[in-house]
């Protein structure tokens, strides 16, 4: 009976183990969530977060300068580049849960606005499950006080 439980225990084990290695080196396809944000359908599951539109945030700084501050915001982050750079306008970052390396994807489009300021629209969304427990939006509002903090 106990040499069941073990066997049973070790397999439990085994396979999270397993996972867990397997979601950490699983790539992340640029064609599928390298998307501009104003262009994205909003999943049918829960694990997203979309600010777009009227949503989107405005900065008085030049684009050049806000640029900068993504790339700095991405890089304390630990987020890894995907595709795009935050100069041209238009970037993706993989983020991974700390624990089982869960890959969500972070686009942000960087539009300059007639005033000389920039728009930022941010589509942050988890690749696997149905629920983030609010992981994409907590990010999303980090990067919108991170960007409003800068300079």
């Amino acid at each position: 009976m106990l040499f069941k439980l073990f066997m049973a225990v070790a397999t439990l084990f085994g396979i999270v183990i397993f996972a867990a290695v397997a979601f950490r080196v699983m790539p992340m396809d640029a064609a599928r969530y390298h998307m501009r944000p104003a262009l994205a359908v909003p999943p049918s599951t829960p694990n997203f977060a979309l600010m777009v539109g009227d949503e989107a945030l405005v900065l008085p700084r030049n684009l050049a300068d806000v640029a900068a501050d993504v790339a700095l915001k991405a890089a304390s982050d630990g987020a890894v580049l995907l595709a795009g750079q935050p100069e041209d306008g238009f970037v993706t970052y993989v983020y991974r849960s700390r624990l089982m390396g869960f890959p969500d994807a972070l686009s942000l489009t960087l539009d300059p606005t007639d005033e000389g300021g920039t728009r930022v629209q941010i589509f942050s969304r988890s690749r696997f499950g149905y629920s983030d427990l609010g992981v994409n939006a907590a990010r999303v509002a980090d990067w919108v006080a991170a960007l409003q903090e800068a300079r």
